[in-house]
């Protein structure tokens, strides 16, 4: 883990050495617009729940079935440049808050989602490539949310495992391959996550690779295929590591994709290793340009492959309208059935219906 994170160090070093070095233009050359920007947008996620199973007790001790209104998400974007080389993004994230000592106990409470710095290597690598340094983004799951574009459903597969998060305080760097074919984002981070701070020395290493084999036109310009590996530590000696493969296609006429994943958990040193493994299958047909779109997924998860017998299997269907927009605005609206099946664990199904929304700007 030293050796890795002493290279990533290196590399980003190194990286930012030759962005300050002497660039000299050539004939014709236009100077690129350093006009500092400003821009602020939002992302609202709105829903109301049904749970059909569990059932619950009310204060009289009446059977019921639980229902609400929520909001699962609520971001503030404000994201800018100083010049062509440095950008910047700060996004805090709504959290109910559920500590019981809280005065603020079942209120939603902002917390810091993405901070970051972005040195843009536009000028001497592909446009693209870039580093950053903050809390940002980790390698996998917000490149898959643009493919899979039901987050305002519920979290991906992985997410919602708990299996990496989604944002995390780290150094990364990002490089796009030449003519579409596919890019490359790794770094080091705390592995924590955003919502919790470092707990000791060991830290998160984490790549993914893509590659889109035919991206110069055809209907095989949306196949891509996709590798991802997180590597840490709970403690010395001890790995938490994910790795992930995934193949996915985008068409004007539907998107699929489908995830394997693999774990590897050793809580401490003086306990024995547990790896676990699991997948994802979803498609998403639009019927034609009307804007309805289902969504179909399945998902599977076996935490402990010493104990193949426990599974936890969810199903999800789903039919939304996406209002049409100008470009860089979306909206839709969706009912879902969204069932987790956990009998295997001894816990009832978890079932729920719901309406969603979905506003971004």
């Amino acid at each position: 883990m030293k050796i890795r994170f002493v290279l990533a160090a290196t590399l980003c070093g190194s990286l930012a050495a030759v962005a300050f070095g002497q660039v000299t233009p050539a004939a014709g050359y236009t100077p690129p617009n350093d006009t500092p920007s400003f821009k602020v947008g939002a992302t609202i996620f709105a829903d109301y729940t049904y749970n059909e199973s569990p059932t619950a007790t009310d204060a009289d001790g009446n059977t019921i079935h639980n229902s609400s209104f929520n909001i699962s998400r609520a971001y503030i974007n404000v994201t800018g440049s100083l010049n062509h080389m440095i950008a910047y993004r700060i996004t805090p994230d709504i959290t109910r808050e559920s500590g019981s000592g809280s005065s603020l106990n079942g209120s939603y409470t902002f917390r810091l989602k993405y901070a970051y710095g972005q040195f843009n290597l536009d000028d001497w690598m592909n446009k693209g490539s870039w580093v950053r340094l903050g809390v940002q983004q980790t390698p996998f799951i917000d490149y898959n949310e643009g493919i899979y574009r039901y987050r305002f459903q519920g979290t991906t597969f992985e997410d919602r495992e708990g299996l990496f998060p989604s944002s995390d305080a780290g150094a990364s760097f990002h490089w796009a391959a030449p003519g579409g074919y596919g890019d490359i984002h790794t770094g080091v981070y705390n592995g924590e996550g955003y919502s919790k701070s470092e707990t000791n020395n060991e830290k998160a290493f984490q790549i993914r690779g893509s590659l889109r084999p035919l991206p110069l036109g055809g209907v095989w310009k949306g196949l891509r295929i996709t590798g991802y590996l997180d590597e840490d530590h709970y403690v010395q000696d001890a790995k938490r590591e994910r790795a992930v493969g995934q193949v996915t296609f985008e068409h004007p006429l539907v998107n699929v994709g489908a995830d394997i994943v693999s774990t590897k958990d050793r809580t401490s040193a003086t306990k024995s290793e547990v790896e676990g493994r699991g997948y994802t299958i979803w498609a998403t047909p639009k019927f034609g340009t009307s804007g309805w779109e289902a969504l179909l997924r399945h998902d599977e998860f076996e935490p402990n492959k010493a104990v193949s017998s426990q599974k936890r299997k969810r199903d999800i269907v789903g039919l939304a309208y996406w209002f049409q927009h100008l470009q860089g605005v979306q909206s839709a609206l969706m009912v879902d059935y969204d069932k987790l099946d956990q009998s295997s664990f001894g816990k009832p199904d978890d079932t729920r219906y719901g309406i969603k929304l979905l506003i971004n700007f």
